[in-house]
């Protein structure tokens, strides 16, 4: 993509409403614009990352076996009372009356529908377990939003819904979330700590929050200090297999919500512990037949009784998962993204936009790096090295390639790698290995 063509609405100033670095960035790269309190348009720039990490999100819940639907974001509040649901959430819920005077909800999760049409086609504990997830936007009517897609009113999440037969196998489903969200954080650059969390409004008794620790953190959290050395792999795994040892091997080292947190009872020395902020990426419960025995979703035996469905739901906020990275992943020029989620491989610079070589060398480039299947945004514009410069930084491509005067009569291009800031001037096919290297 030529940036003289794309539409990229860079800021010049931090804006003032922006109070912490991901808003800021965000806005001044030009990814996302307010259209209402905590309400966002995604433009193209902040498009691309968001469609990175949904895809990442959606391949790691695809290889833990759960199956993908799509639910429709306005539910009816019947389905809310039947789980006795409807009058207890309270403000946060848009509640709305169709023309025909129904009552109806933008909904802010998806526990009582996905529970209304498993009860409606699964019949037989032959039919289990399943798992069935969806990637859609939800709305809850925050009282205060702030912080940018951190904490907005309408945001994309993934939450998928696991049923099982009893709590054994129910057991077996959470421990496969649990897995999948270690493999998709880590495919992303973050660090991830899992800790015990209060099931709150969804309800149950087994709950797991992820949270990157970051200064900008929305809450408390405590962690034994041994977390902050430890690499969280992204690791194969049998999911089929037994995974609880490898549940207890990360749920092993002390770590835990505001909420869960005991000082008096913490295992880990008062000089061992880390207390920071935290930011919520991902929540996983356990709530049993919370939902299933209300509603009537049961299923029939081997010897004709019926029992209700154990449930479990995993959620992660994908729109809030891009704000979660700028905030792991920036300095005092802008974004670095990580390149998993980029919205761009390389951003490619030509320095003299009157110069026919330095054109003529941009464009072939710019040629082969696209049929190379190299993602690449071209500043093709008449503008300033520094206006160009500062653009890259700003919106963090893991590379940018620069193309001069100089190099194009030695042939060679600079290299700058976003991330370490370190610049190379290379042949122009090492330049072109250096960046498609893993």
């Amino acid at each position: 993509m030529r940036l003289s063509q794309y539409f990229l609405p860079l800021l010049r100033e931090n804006p003032a409403e922006a109070q912490i670095v991901s808003h800021r960035l965000m806005l001044r790269a030009g990814m996302i614009r307010q259209s209402s309190a905590g309400i966002y348009s995604w433009l193209p720039l902040g498009h691309r990352v968001l469609k990175r990490v949904e895809q990442i999100v959606r391949e790691e819940q695809d290889r833990s076996g759960a199956q993908e639907i799509l639910m429709p974001t306005i539910q009816p509040a019947e389905l809310w009372r039947e789980s006795g649901r409807y009058d207890d959430y309270g403000d946060e819920m848009l509640r709305i009356t169709d023309r025909h005077k129904r009552q109806m909800l933008y909904g802010p999760t998806n526990e009582e529908m996905i529970t209304e049409i498993v009860r409606a086609a699964i019949k037989s504990y032959r039919d289990l377990p399943k798992n069935l997830y969806h990637i859609q936007w939800k709305f809850r009517d925050e009282v205060r939003p702030r912080f940018g897609v951190m904490r907005g009113r309408e945001f994309l999440m993934k939450d998928a819904y696991s049923f099982d037969l009893d709590a054994t196998s129910a057991k077996h489903a959470y421990n496969k979330m649990f897995v999948a969200y270690l493999r998709t954080f880590a495919r992303m650059g973050l660090k991830a700590i899992p800790m015990r969390a209060d099931t709150g409004p969804i309800g149950g008794e087994l709950s797991h929050e992820f949270q990157i620790l970051a200064d900008t953190g929305e809450s408390e959290v405590y962690c034994d200090k041994a977390w902050l050395e430890t690499d969280i792999l992204a690791e194969e795994v049998d999911y089929d297999g037994d995974l609880e040892p490898f549940f207890k091997q990360w749920t092993a080292r002390y770590a835990a919500t505001d909420e869960m947190h005991d000082a008096a009872k913490c295992p880990v020395p008062a000089n061992e512990l880390v207390a920071a902020r935290g930011i919520e990426v991902g929540h996983i419960f356990n709530f049993g037949t919370k939902y299933s025995k209300p509603m009537g979703a049961v299923v029939s035996l081997a010897d004709g009784s019926s029992v209700p469905l154990e449930m479990g739901s995993y959620g992660i906020g994908v729109s809030r998962l891009v704000g979660a990275l700028i905030e792991a992943n920036h300095d005092d020029g802008g974004i670095i993204w990580p390149r998993s989620v980029a919205p761009f491989d390389v951003g490619l610079v030509n320095l003299r936009g009157g110069d026919a070589k330095c054109v003529a060398a941009a464009n072939e480039l710019y040629g082969k790096l696209r049929e190379g299947g190299v993602t690449v945004l071209y500043d093709d514009r008449d503008e300033s090295p520094g206006a160009k410069f500062a653009t890259m930084d700003l919106i963090g491509l893991p590379w940018q390639l620069i193309v001069g005067p100089r190099g194009v009569a030695a042939g060679t291009l600079e290299v700058k790698n976003r991330r370490t800031g370190e610049r190379q001037d290379l042949p122009v096919d090492a330049a072109l290995n250096r960046i498609v290297a893993p």
